[in-house]
């Protein structure tokens, strides 16, 4: 039995390690092309979301009032002592989340749209009446901070 390194079997194409290479890094290129662009359709979703949050609230703040008593009621109902009353995108804050990480006092600095008047909300409405506001990185994707939740405690 000779082996001949430089033929192929009839019909299986060529077989020689440059060109398993080839198609491999081809494969890989494909998948590259493929994760940028879904990487830049969730980019295009991100900043859609991102400019929803910089508009104004929908709600006014009696009826925003109301709905937070409502799910603070359910939740005490239940035993518990905080509700999650808000989630949203690391990138709303100058800092992506890393002084709400680190539990830093001034936090609250780095919010900005929808999230700082959220804040300002519980400042004005919900603080004068003994509710206390946490903020919570809630996942870490990649190891870095993800998305922030906001939190009524009592």
């Amino acid at each position: 039995m000779s082996e001949n390194r430089g033929t192929t079997r009839a019909g299986t194409g060529s077989f020689s390690a440059t060109d398993l290479r080839r198609r491999m890094a081809d494969r890989e290129a494909a998948k590259a092309a493929e994760e940028l662009l879904h990487q830049k359709e969730q980019d295009e979703k991100q900043k859609a979301v991102i400019a929803e949050f910089h508009k104004p609230p929908e709600r006014t703040p009696e009826q925003l009032l109301q709905l937070i008593m409502q799910l603070v009621e359910k939740a005490a109902e239940r035993g518990q002592s905080e509700v999650q009353v808000y989630r949203f995108p690391n990138n709303l804050c100058t800092d992506h989340g890393r002084r709400i990480n680190n539990a830093d006092p001034d936090w609250h600095t780095t919010l900005e749209g929808r999230p700082r008047a959220g804040y300002e909300f519980w400042h004005d409405h919900l603080r004068p009446q003994g509710f206390h506001l946490r903020a919570q990185v809630l996942e870490y994707p990649g190891g870095m901070p993800g998305d922030i939740g906001f939190f009524i405690t009592w």
